[in-house]
């Protein structure tokens, strides 16, 4: 495989990643952390991470659009539901679990 073929798939498997979340509203940012150890905003972080090592100009509200697929006080507003006392007592206890 060369260079560019496995940057072509590694692009491809983010894109198909975001889509994914993307048509997966319905679960939460406080799941995806407690069992996967990442969220939507990790990978808003890391997506304005890469772009900031390769000098190009983009903002964290943009980085998050690019993400979730629309302004995230939008996304917020229409699919962020409130933590249920289980999924803060999972979270918490996913957290105390990486920290071992």
């Amino acid at each position: 495989m060369t260079k560019q073929e496995r940057l072509e798939l590694e692009a491809a498997a983010f894109r198909n990643l975001v889509s994914h979340l993307r048509n997966r509203k319905d679960v939460q940012n406080i799941d995806l952390m407690t069992l996967a150890g990442f969220c939507r905003n990790c990978l808003s972080k890391w997506y304005k991470a890469a772009a900031d090592d390769m000098d190009i100009e983009l903002s964290m509200d943009e980085a998050r659009e690019a993400v979730y697929g629309m302004p995230y006080a939008e996304w917020k507003a229409k699919y962020q539901t409130e933590a249920s006392p289980e999924q803060k007592a999972a979270f918490d206890k996913a957290q105390k679990q990486d920290k071992a």
